[in-house]
């Protein structure tokens, strides 16, 4: 068993999305792309969320030759995101001001502090980590440069979130419409991953995140360090199973990473090791290894590698669910519940996930009473056997 993409534009995407040097695509790009069905191709990059990284792609081919629709692709992505990037800049000397340390998390490091296209790197909002005891100070500063809580992801607007129960989650989005028009969802977050099936002892420490993240020149935006990095947006695939929207712009965060970072490998398995999420790293880097060409050592993969048996079985599901069109429903809630527990390295680190232990439910859930203890265990179990599957984990 092994992973496969069947498409006819699947070929061309993996080239244009692995960050390789341009002249190492040309050529074949040129071989793949054909004029006589750009509209087609121009469709399956939108449906896919890849327009911009395939359009840098042919510009660097077909230079003036590119197709107008494509150059607009790359150019809209490109203004928005350097306007979300000065706003970042921005909210960072606000904090920095306070002496509040923050790091940019995922495509937003990416983006601010290693790919130097920002039209390359598309993204709906922009994720930065504080340390906990300064979350609250955080909060009350983002307030006041006019952001607006929202009471969960992209919807309601309220004047006053429950802020106890939002930092208990883990942090708190806000939306903003900045100068010029364009509306930006900020997540500020204490915990690096948090979500409905990964508890803290299997995530990185937030403090230690950003006693280890390093200065991005230019700004008081940090980044996390090399090895933080890659282990933290491999969760973070893992937590969208690999194949949920963004899709496939997910796998362009470990292959940027690693291509332009140097990476401690023994280090890096033994934290996975640590934190007992072999299982869901490997898959995180199997993906864009074979089809991104991400050079990653075979000796991590062995180390990482779960047994034949449980990958068979996974690769088989994501393999049905398919590696492309994201927005599609992906799996049914029984095979979702299943695929997710099966990412667990054991069944202890499963049991821990689906009963946490008493200080982990009263953190999550806000309550004192022991007595209440078995309502928000059953309330835990029916979010998670009712959970949609088009929601992160």
């Amino acid at each position: 068993m092994a992973l496969h993409v069947n498409h006819p534009f699947a070929e061309l995407a993996f080239a244009c999305m692995a960050d390789q040097p341009a002249g190492e695509k040309r050529e074949l790009l040129r071989n793949l792309y054909t004029s006589d069905h750009d509209l087609e191709l121009f469709s399956f990059a939108q449906e896919n969320e890849i327009s911009p990284q395939i359009a840098h792609a042919l510009q660097d081919s077909l230079g003036g030759r590119t197709p107008a629709h494509w150059v607009e692709a790359h150019d809209t992505t490109g203004r928005t995101i350097r306007t979300y990037l000065a706003e970042l800049d921005r909210v960072a000397s606000v904090l920095a001001s306070r002496e509040i340390r923050m790091a940019a998390l995922k495509n937003t490091g990416i983006a601010r502090g290693i790919h130097p296209c920002p039209g390359c790197s598309p993204m709906g909002d922009l994720d930065v980590l504080v340390d906990r005891p300064r979350f609250q100070e955080a909060h009350g500063l983002l307030l006041g440069e006019g952001y607006i809580p929202e009471r969960s992801f992209r919807s309601t607007r309220v004047a006053n979130v429950d802020l106890d129960a939002s930092e208990l989650g883990g942090g708190v989005e806000y939306s903003k419409t900045l100068p010029g028009g364009s509306e930006l969802c900020f997540e500020l977050h204490w915990r690096p991953i948090a979500g409905r099936w990964i508890q803290p002892d299997q995530e990185p420490s937030g403090s230690d995140l950003l006693g280890r993240s390093i200065e991005i020149p230019g700004t008081p935006v940090r980044l996390l360090s090399p090895v933080d990095n890659l282990l933290q947006v491999a969760l973070h695939t893992a937590k969208h199973t690999y194949v949920r929207p963004p899709g496939l712009r997910l796998h362009t965060d470990v292959d940027r990473i690693v291509r332009r970072q140097s990476i401690d490998w023994d280090v890096f398995v033994h934290r996975v090791k640590e934190l007992r999420v072999c299982t869901a790293v490997y898959f995180s880097l199997v993906i864009p290894q074979q089809f991104l060409g991400t050079p990653i050592p075979e000796t991590v993969f062995s180390q990482l590698r779960p047994s034949r048996k449980r990958r068979n079985w996974l690769e088989a599901r994501l393999n049905r669910a398919g590696l492309l069109f994201p927005h599609q429903k992906k799996f049914s809630n029984g095979e979702y519940i299943l695929f997710t527990a099966l990412l667990y390295d054991n069944v202890g680190s499963l049991r821990r996930s689906i009963f946490p232990d008493a200080q982990s439910m009263r953190q999550q859930y806000g309550f004192q009473s022991r007595w209440a203890a078995p309502f928000y265990h059953f309330k835990r179990l029916a979010s998670l056997i009712w959970h949609d599957e088009r929601r992160t984990l």
